[in-house]
């Protein structure tokens, strides 16, 4: 699963959280392209992969959107809605299941077929 473009060597490992998903402290070192080896650490906040789709209502030429409650925003001084496209958590299921449950489930609208575009991951650097 690892590319081995980026040479890593991880140091230390430490779980900080293991609440409601799992919090690490990675220490590792990264080989830069002069060859130095530095030092480095970062926390990931693993909350397991997800799939999202935008659903498009091709008779109204609109897309279909829903609308749910997050807390952080509400934490940060918004109302706490989002509008959002139809998404969940793939929760050990492949993400074609996942994301027709969660279209019927968020949206009322039942997929018979869904086609996979792309793959994004978050990710914040310091």
């Amino acid at each position: 699963m690892h590319e081995k473009n980026a040479k890593i060597r991880i140091i230390k490992t430490d779980t900080l959280s293991d609440d409601w998903y799992v919090l690490k402290k990675y220490t590792f070192e990264l080989q830069r392209q002069n060859g130095e080896w530095q030092r480095q650490s970062r926390e990931v906040y693993d909350r397991g992969n997800g799939a999202t789709i935008l659903l498009y209502n091709r008779e109204r030429r609109t897309v279909i959107l829903t609308r749910q409650f997050r807390f952080p925003t509400y934490m940060n001084g918004y109302p706490g809605y989002l509008i959002e496209t139809a998404a969940g958590l793939l929760d050990n299921m492949d993400a074609e299941s996942r994301i027709k449950a969660e279209a019927e489930e968020e949206t009322g609208f039942r997929l018979a077929n869904v086609q996979k575009v792309l793959e994004a991951f978050m990710s914040r650097a310091p």
